[in-house]
């Protein structure tokens, strides 16, 4: 019996009107093998969230380039926290600067991927730490 593909939501929180990373990252998921559900822009924590356990996913990647990181990222695992679905890992990327990194980790973002990291190394990670949710 093979192991099931994994099932990774991809989400822009807030007013964050710039997806063509997300864009990149989902095709590199695809590509790797991955199941890709991709929320779209201008999305609230709370959408995300619903979809992400709508859609019975294993993580959600998270893109955000509008500085809004240290209230939206949080509130994305706290709202998962509150439905029981805190087992869904949680990553995000984009312009974050690194004093900020140690305060989402906190908060139970899993890992954070700065502006020049490669989708292999992105894809690698996921590979690594995310495992189909039983």
């Amino acid at each position: 019996m093979t192991e099931r593909k994994l099932r990774v939501l991809v989400g822009k929180p807030g007013l964050d009107g710039h997806d063509r990373g997300a864009k990149i990252i989902s095709r590199a998921f695809r590509d790797a093998g991955f199941e890709i559900i991709y929320t779209g822009l201008h999305q609230t924590p709370e959408q995300i969230v619903a979809a992400a356990i709508q859609e019975d996913v294993d993580c959600v990647g998270l893109s955000i380039l509008s500085g809004a990181h240290n209230t939206l990222l949080p509130q994305v695992c706290q709202i998962l926290k509150e439905k029981k679905a805190d087992d869904i890992v949680v990553f995000g990327g984009g312009v974050i600067p690194d004093d900020d990194i140690p305060g989402l980790k906190s908060a139970g973002i899993k890992e954070v991927f700065t502006p020049g990291t490669s989708t292999d190394d992105i894809v690698a990670w996921v590979r690594n730490n995310v495992h189909p949710r039983a």
